[in-house]
């Protein structure tokens, strides 16, 4: 018979192991931080897999206001030519004042290379551009 420490370790021992087996399979939830300083990205490529929710935070560490607006190159258009003054309702479109941090997650659904861009006059050409690189499987979403 075991006794009753003897299982609490066990126990222990089993949850530490599905832990590590989940932070090694690159299943959980992935995670990022892109500091924004002297007008660009500190992090120039972030890696994504399809259907694995990232959380990105993302610090301003500028005294001007700044936004992260990622997506296809349609999308990117559309915010080069837009007047949206401020994000924050869409995950993939965020403001961020500054001397301040936003969180936002994201789940991609197709793979592939999509930029990321502050849209703000004059920065996209300054190079405040960066890359989310989402591997695997695209998968269908809705009918």
């Amino acid at each position: 018979m075991f006794g009753a420490a003897r299982v609490a370790q066990t126990v222990t021992g089993v949850l530490a192991l599905i832990a590590a087996g989940v932070a090694c399979s690159g299943q959980g939830p992935a995670r990022q931080t892109i500091a924004i300083r002297y007008s660009h990205f500190t992090v120039g490529t972030v890696t994504a897999r399809v259907g694995v929710p990232i959380t990105m935070t993302l610090r301003n560490d500028d005294p001007i206001e700044h936004e992260w607006i990622v997506g296809t190159e349609a999308v990117h258009e559309r915010h080069r030519t837009g007047t949206e003054a401020y994000h924050g309702d869409i995950p993939t479109e965020v403001t961020i004042p500054a001397f301040s941090e936003r969180t936002t997650t994201v789940v991609f659904h197709e793979a592939g290379d999509f930029k990321y861009i502050c849209h703000l006059p004059g920065h996209e050409q300054y190079g405040m551009v960066g890359v989310v690189h989402v591997t695997g499987r695209s998968v269908r979403v809705g009918s």
